[in-house]
């Protein structure tokens, strides 16, 4: 079983728009994931403008790779290490612990994630 970051079965993330390294809807990862996309979150303006800022733009649709673009209110599979990154600098959008993989824990800690889980 495929586990999240409370031990429990890893639920999907987003299927509209399609997520995930390997665009299953899941936050699932592997040996190949160096990005390790593994935090399930719910975009807002500030972090799409924050990435952004970082040279990665996540709301152009990008039709020649399959992305739509992203939207406030979409949930995305991110890089545990760009969700920390925001985090940090006070921009870290809404996770949903369910759908976190448990290998987010090897770059952010638990108590983090917990304190911007969506409620």
């Amino acid at each position: 079983m495929v586990r999240n970051v409370l031990g429990t079965r890893l639920l999907p993330c987003s299927t509209d728009p399609v997520t995930g390294f390997t665009r299953s809807g899941s936050c699932e990862t592997g040996p190949e994931d160096v990005g390790s996309h593994t935090v399930c979150a719910m975009m807002t303006e500030e972090f799409l403008a924050f990435s952004l800022s970082r040279g990665n733009d996540l709301s152009t649709p990008r039709p020649e790779y399959g992305f739509p673009g992203l939207a406030p209110g979409d949930r995305w599979c991110l890089c545990a290490s760009r969700w920390h990154e925001a985090a940090e600098a006070g921009y870290a959008p809404p996770v949903v612990l369910e759908s976190t993989h448990e290998r987010a824990l090897d770059i952010v800690s638990l108590a983090d994630l917990e304190y911007h889980a969506l409620r």
